[in-house]
């Protein structure tokens, strides 16, 4: 059993940990990075399967992911745009096809009129929200107890109306339904995204992607980290005290002064930790869970929708494909959709065989886009509900009531104990984005504590 001392112990080498890591180092301290899987990358994952080379986990850049940018910039990775050209498609509930273009869904004039009043309602409501600090929003604590379905259903009676807007929350970003969250918890979600207009524009939201993938990001700063990071390394036991903590893995174990818990909440109690934790932070996990959503896959000879004037983005309340993408890769004259399962639907394709799971997706992605969509060459599902070490996606959120009660507390350390992952972030909540913003920040306050105490001990 190998044994090393370092001044900080980083548990997870996804964006969070690895962003955290190389601050530490940047600030003079000595760390080890211990990873449960066999890679770096956490819930950003780029693999070939049959031949295709796909984005498994997270994968898109928005404007406003300023954190993100500037690694990417820093690492000297490039960055290209989204296929948007020609028009998207969207199916309404008589599962007629319909052409358009722009953000709004071409649905009947009154419902098109309520969808916008409601935008703009839950823009100004989202406005008076601090993503970091939600129980501070006006009536915080009535909103959590209320779920955003019940909520649609006090603003209108339009069926249409509840189900789209229902979509871009529940289906498209926190991948449970809208009976299962909050009120709070969707403008939490919008507002880390700037505003609610922000989240339903895909054109913003869905901006770029990086070249060669976004793990890369992960695997270039892990690479600044040399043999500091440690793959195949869970952490089975966390001792701690006010002297530090003692981190005993599967082959090794390390002491340090702190340990950052660079993961999903929901692996928390994957560790044993001695002393427990206090009670706080074992109510408070227990109201946190991730969604459940199939990210599909699907490689093509060519591109044959921009042949038809389609962007290949497509929208439906109403079919198993709730939304779907141009995924094509950059340089690449093959052609990818990529496009997802969520929640209650993902729960029905399961109980069915793969073919015939990869059947009715397919014939779903072929009401939107003809025929030919059921013939991929390739055909790839992403289930991160099934990956031991992640359990769900694309994120962690909270129950009913749960965020107003007990966001305030995500963050509090734990004695030398710290948290920083995207579940848990303000700006750039279940991104990578807000994965690096926690890593830095949680970072950096460590490494101004360590240097404060030397400063002290001298």
């Amino acid at each position: 059993m190998t044994e090393i001392t370092r001044d900080v112990v980083v548990i997870g080498a996804g964006p969070a940990g690895t962003a955290a890591a190389n601050t530490l180092q940047e600030a003079r301290l000595s760390v080890a990075v211990l990873e449960a899987r066999d890679r770096v990358g956490g819930r950003t994952w780029t693999n070939t399967v049959d031949g295709a080379w796909l984005e498994l986990g997270g994968q898109w850049i928005s404007p406003d992911q300023t954190a993100l940018l500037e690694t990417i910039e820093d690492l000297g990775l490039e960055t290209y745009s989204r296929y948007r050209e020609g028009e998207s498609v969207y199916i309404g509930r008589e599962g007629e096809a319909v052409r358009f273009t722009g953000d709004i869904f071409p649905v009947a004039p009154e419902t098109e009129k309520t969808m916008v009043a409601l935008i703009e309602k839950l823009d100004t409501m989202v406005a008076q929200v601090d993503p970091d600090r939600v129980w501070e929003a006006p009536d915080a604590e009535a909103l959590d107890k209320i779920s955003f379905e019940a909520w649609l259903r006090e603003q209108t009676s339009d069926q249409e109306v509840i189900d789209n807007i229902g979509l871009f929350i529940g289906a498209m970003m926190l991948t449970k339904p809208p009976h299962a969250f909050s009120m709070l918890q969707a403008l939490q979600m919008a507002a880390s995204a700037g505003s609610f207009t922000d989240l339903v524009d895909a054109d913003f939201i869905l901006d770029k992607r990086v070249v060669g993938g976004m793990q890369s990001v992960s695997q270039g700063l892990a690479a600044r980290l040399g043999d500091d990071v440690f793959l195949e390394q869970p952490v089975r036991f966390l001792e701690w005290s006010d002297n530090g903590v003692v981190a005993r893995a599967d082959g090794m174990t390390v002491r340090a002064r702190h340990a950052i818990l660079a993961h999903a909440p929901v692996l928390y109690s994957r560790i044993s930790f001695e002393p427990p934790l206090p009670r706080r932070q074992q109510q408070l996990h227990q109201h946190l869970s991730m969604g459940l959503v199939i990210k599909v896959h699907a490689v093509y000879e060519r591109p044959f929708w921009r042949e038809q004037g389609l962007s290949g983005t497509a929208f439906s309340p109403y079919e198993l494909a709730h939304e779907a993408y141009d995924n094509t890769n950059h340089g690449d004259e093959r052609g990818t959709l990529v496009a997802f399962v969520s929640d209650r639907l993902a729960d029905g394709v399961f109980e069915l065989s793969a073919d015939e799971r990869r059947e009715k997706i397919l014939d779903s992605l072929s009401h939107y886009y003809g025929p030919e969509a059921k013939n991929p060459l390739v055909y790839y599902e992403s289930d991160w509900g099934t990956e031991e070490w992640t359990r769900g996606a694309y994120a962690a959120s909270f129950d009913l009531g749960g965020l107003a009660r007990y966001q305030k507390d995500v963050r509090t350390p734990v004695g030398p104990i710290h948290f920083a992952c995207s579940d848990i972030a303000g700006a750039g909540f279940q991104h990578v984005d807000g994965a690096i913003r926690m890593g830095r920040t949680v970072a950096a306050e460590i490494a101004a504590e360590i240097i404060a105490e030397r400063k002290e001990s001298r």
